[in-house]
């Protein structure tokens, strides 16, 4: 597939305000923006976590492979049961995990049996060890039990041959993020290896004059970095290869070889700062250099709070080039530490899960109810910083941080998840149910 240029994009943001774009029309642009990886390699289980699925996976087995015990009890033959009467049954084996029972069970009699064993043939039903009796005028005899009647229904506690999986169907579905369950799953239908699209690629830096590495001695007006190493979180939990190219700082030339340096290597670049709209003539114009006619950088301010200015587009790898699919897509940040981490949340994360080749469904938000008032004027989403908890009614409940400024970075570690308050939505009273998205194996 042949990604959009940003001509084409542009032409679709047409009649649109590009100083006020909602968050939504951001997320949709950036989607037709981006394209998969193409290339996939194959790798062992224990490297699979957090990869993606480059081929459906058809299970070679059926799971489980024979009909078993759910638990440990007495297995015999469902047709015996009658609402009137209770059942007596002789025990005449016991069947064990691992080790299938040969004999022959006839009617009034069972086999004891353990939790995973295979069931003998011609038995359907499982009565658990701790509902049975045995006859009271004989308690010491435990070749006999006594099953009251309501207790069960034909087949209960049996797992059916391929109930969890048939052999020769789809297990997993290309596109599917592997997680721990989808690594049992595999390991299940006795599979060591699978395919996998290879990692992405995301060279990122900081930008500033103001920015400080870490071991650099304190100057008056500079800041440490803290942006490079959320981003280098951020994109390893993703599972993404980070390039890190330290701190560039605020001259054309030394940006230019930046981005060079960084679509030469990448799929994608990330930087923070340097992306407002009153930003120096020459930064616009050297990514304009750099994009190319095939390419191209768009410089937008997004109706949202925090995390306005963003800057959205392809750097080519080799400037003499006229073809987009040669190039990396680059998302610009703001500077402030929670405003990337914001932008990165709503656009950034999604974008580069479809470029590593991920179908998976966005986490649903979480409904829960606000413990304050929050003010909010309609015309922009919010994204407030959270914590819910549970209401000793059992209901969710969410309150804010506190102070919502886009450089208070403790905020973000004190939050479990953002309040997404919605384009057109309003203030929020006490007790509004409000959206929230949580921050759960993400930050």
């Amino acid at each position: 597939m042949t990604p959009k240029t940003m001509d084409s994009i542009a032409a679709e943001l047409a009649g649109y305000d590009p100083q006020a774009l909602s968050a939504s029309m951001v997320s949709a642009f950036l989607s037709r923006l981006v394209t998969p990886v193409t290339q996939h390699e194959t790798v062992g289980i224990f490297e699979a976590l957090g990869r993606v699925l480059s081929h459906d996976v058809i299970s070679p087995v059926s799971v489980p492979p024979h009909d078993n015990s759910a638990m440990d009890g007495y297995a015999f033959s469902g047709a015996q049961l009658a609402s009137e009467t209770p059942l007596i049954l002789k025990v005449v084996g016991t069947a064990l995990a691992g080790k299938a029972w040969a004999g022959l069970v006839k009617p009034g009699e069972c086999v004891k049996i353990m939790t995973g064993a295979v069931m003998p043939q011609g038995l359907d039903t499982v009565v658990p060890q701790e509902l049975v009796n045995h006859r009271a005028e004989d308690p010491a005899q435990t070749d006999v039990i006594v099953v009251a009647t309501g207790l069960l229904q034909t087949g209960d506690n049996r797992r059916q041959l391929g109930e969890d999986l048939r052999q020769g169907q789809p297990a997993l579905q290309k596109g599917a993020l592997l997680t721990p369950a989808a690594l049992g799953l595999i390991a299940s239908l006795g599979l060591e290896k699978i395919n996998v699209w290879r990692k992405l690629r995301v060279a990122y830096f900081s930008t500033g004059d103001e920015i400080l590495s870490l071991g650099e001695a304190p100057r008056e007006g500079a800041v440490y970095d803290s942006n490079r190493y959320t981003v280098f979180g951020l994109l390893t939990r993703l599972g993404c290869e980070v390039i890190d190219m330290g701190v560039v700082r605020d001259e054309p030339a030394l940006l230019e070889a930046a981005f060079i340096r960084a679509a030469a290597q990448a799929d994608a670049i990330i930087t923070s700062g340097g992306v407002s709209v009153g930003e120096a003539d020459y930064t616009k114009a050297m990514m304009k250099k750099l994009g190319g006619d095939a390419g191209g950088v768009a410089f937008w301010r997004i109706a949202m709070r925090p995390g306005r200015p963003m800057a959205v587009g392809r750097i080519l790898k080799e400037i003499s080039e006229k073809n987009a699919s040669n190039s990396a897509v680059l998302f610009g940040l703001p500077g402030n530490p929670v405003a990337v981490m914001v932008t990165f949340l709503a656009f950034v994360r999604p974008a580069l899960l479809q470029m590593m080749g991920s179908t998976a469904a966005p986490a649903p938000l979480l409904k829960a109810r606000s413990s304050e008032a929050i003010r909010k004027k309609p015309g922009r989403t919010e994204y407030q910083r959270g914590t819910v908890s549970t209401a000793p009614d059992g209901s969710l409940r969410v309150k804010t941080t506190g102070n919502q400024g886009s450089g208070v970075l403790s905020s973000m570690v004190q939050a479990n998840g953002l309040i997404v308050l919605h384009h057109n939505q309003g203030n929020v009273t006490l007790g509004d149910e409000v959206d929230v998205m949580m921050f759960e194996g993400v930050i």
